[in-house]
């Protein structure tokens, strides 16, 4: 019998308490926020990006407050995969909620390491493929040509034979020609051979998107606000540009391939994430409100809850229920 609990999300074959995910790099390195954070309240949390070696990330400031969200420029810092596994990994089965290891790399190489050490962890269902932090230099341009990215998709999925592979795609695709959807593709029919039973050649799933390229300058000192001069913007300003890369994503290749999406953007409310939902996302990650209210996944998880009620379904059902030309 179907599982009728509203908010209970199946996430390419995860089964996830609720469709609410703490984004990479905005909840520690993995359970950092149980202080202050019921874990098993939350659908899953993706952790810290990791990369093959440790890395201290960019000089200070490296965050922002602006007028509508944050500048981060962090650089992906990290404790490297040999210690997460060492001292990170073990801890995994512990935590009340599904973990997601976020992978991070400034080479192909990179990337097929990390992600193989993940698969052999064993407690994590799935990793994410960070190729669209704009804050590092290097390996970022695997996220910003199609073609790089199916090689690197291509190269990464057979070293993930017991784990599901999510690709997370950058919001700054909306100035290349063949927009999101020729991103999507390139993820998702990389042409690799699959390493384990019923994978795709592909991502299993989608995050769309990450911080936007942005920068700041003080006018006082003509100088730029950031140590990196230029970051990723995030938060409410970045998130009607999410919805719309989560839509056409949806509405012009996931659909069709049975892909499922996560929506990542200026989540900051219920309604923002029933937003990202009615334009196709199964799933909502949250990030830069973390910040303001760690215990907003709870919040917005039950606004979800009664949302879907009053429409007389779960949230699974209203999954690209936008309606148009009505």
């Amino acid at each position: 019998m179907p599982d009728r609990d509203p908010l209970v999300t199946d996430l390419t074959g995860m089964r996830l308490a609720t469709p609410v995910i703490l984004a990479a790099g905005t909840a520690g390195t993995l359970d950092e926020l149980a202080d202050v954070l019921d874990l098993s309240k939350v659908g899953a949390i993706v952790t810290k990006s990791i990369t093959r070696l440790a890395r201290e990330g960019n000089e200070t400031w490296r965050i922002l407050e602006t007028k509508a969200g944050m500048l981060n420029a962090i650089g992906l810092a990290n404790i490297g995969i040999e210690a997460f596994e060492e001292h990170v990994g073990p801890r995994i089965a512990g935590v009340p909620t599904t973990v997601i290891g976020s992978v991070a790399g400034f080479s192909v190489e990179d990337f097929v390491q990390v992600a193989a050490v993940m698969d052999g962890i064993g407690a994590m269902p799935a990793v994410e493929l960070n190729v669209s932090c704009p804050n590092v230099r290097g390996g970022t341009e695997f996220g910003g040509e199609p073609g790089l990215l199916r090689e690197l998709v291509r190269a990464v999925r057979p070293a993930l034979p017991h784990t599901r592979l999510i690709v997370k795609l950058s919001p700054a695709v909306v100035g290349h020609p063949g927009g999101i959807a020729e991103f999507a593709r390139a993820a998702i029919d990389a042409g690799a051979q699959p390493a384990g039973p019923n994978q795709r050649p592909g991502a299993d799933a989608l995050a769309i998107g990450n911080t936007m390229p942005a920068m700041a300058i003080d006018v006082r000192t003509r100088r730029p606000r950031l140590a990196n001069t230029t970051g990723g913007l995030s938060g409410p300003a970045i998130h009607p540009v999410a919805v719309r890369l989560v839509y056409d994503a949806h509405r012009l290749v996931c659909r069709d391939a049975g892909v499922p999406i996560i929506g990542v953007g200026g989540v900051v409310a219920w309604d923002d994430a029933a937003e990202f939902i009615l334009a196709g996302a199964t799933a909502v990650g949250i990030g830069t409100g973390l910040f303001a209210d760690p215990r907003l996944p709870i919040k917005i998880a039950r606004g979800l809850a009664k949302w879907a009620a009053s429409h007389g379904e779960t949230v699974g059902g209203l999954v690209g229920g936008v309606r148009l030309g009505e």
